[in-house]
């Protein structure tokens, strides 16, 4: 028997995509150094917040068209994937920051965007 695929939900994608904002707004504000000194890095201060920017703007688009949510969704977390993984090379070239917190962070971040990711391409369209 064959399994169909889930549909799309918009909420839940929104739920996902501003979930994953307020973790990259999160380290975005520790790179400004305003919640951990000692961790401040303009250039991925500003990736962060135009990344948590992008899925605030595609959880949005689920919510006001919710016909395409499953486009917007794709397109805001594909891009956040993008930026992960220039993130996860600045750091494997030692142009961002190396600290252990950073790496774990981008690693778990990675494999939550794939996740999502995933999850969203694999949902029929509503």
């Amino acid at each position: 028997m064959a399994r169909s695929r889930p549909s799309m939900r918009p909420a839940l994608a929104r739920t996902v995509m501003l979930g994953e904002a307020f973790t990259l707004a999160a380290a975005s504000a520790v790179h400004g150094g305003w919640l951990v000194a000692g961790h401040a890095h303009s250039q991925a201060r500003t990736a962060e917040a135009v990344i948590a920017t992008v899925l605030v703007f595609a959880a949005l688009e689920t919510w006001r068209r919710p016909a395409h949510a499953r486009a917007a969704a794709i397109a805001g977390q594909g891009f956040a994937l993008l930026g992960t993984l220039v993130g996860l090379g600045t750091i494997v070239a030692g142009i961002g920051p190396r600290t252990v917190p950073d790496v774990v962070y981008h690693v778990l971040l990675l494999a939550g965007l794939t996740a999502g990711l995933v999850w969203t391409v694999r949902c029929r369209p509503d």
